[in-house]
């Protein structure tokens, strides 16, 4: 059984900066793609960032326009853990966080093409 859980969230003032971490326990594999989701209420699921496992730096990581040079996405791909640096937050960026992940090293930006997801943390950007 796949599980994921995410951690980290909380709340920050504007311009502050906070760092989720979701952990995928039960997967085993190389071919994956982890993403970070965000939810903002009334509002669709957007990708925040995607990591796939063949990308091999950091620098390859896919980011969705609005968080991009803010937003820093990492993954241990030992441990399947995928961390999101979040930096210059804004008050927009206030949003349940999820983590979610697919068994395809291709990363699509819809929420339908990711299986597994976790509970969600919520961001709270103070202005």
């Amino acid at each position: 059984q796949v599980l994921l859980v995410e951690s980290g969230g909380g709340s920050a003032q504007a311009g502050g900066s906070l760092r989720l971490s979701c952990e995928a326990s039960g997967w085993a594999g190389d071919n994956y793609c982890m993403a970070w989701f965000r939810q903002i209420p009334g509002e669709e699921r957007e990708r925040v960032a995607a990591f796939s496992s063949r990308d091999v730096t950091d620098d390859e990581v896919d980011y969705g326009y609005k968080m991009r040079g803010r937003f820093i996405m990492s993954l241990d791909k030992s441990k399947y853990v995928a961390n999101l640096q979040m930096n210059s937050l804004k008050p927009g960026d206030t949003a349940m966080y999820y983590c979610a992940i697919r068994p395809n090293w291709l990363c699509y930006s819809t929420e339908d093409e990711y299986p597994y997801w976790g509970q969600g943390t919520q961001v709270t950007v103070a202005s």
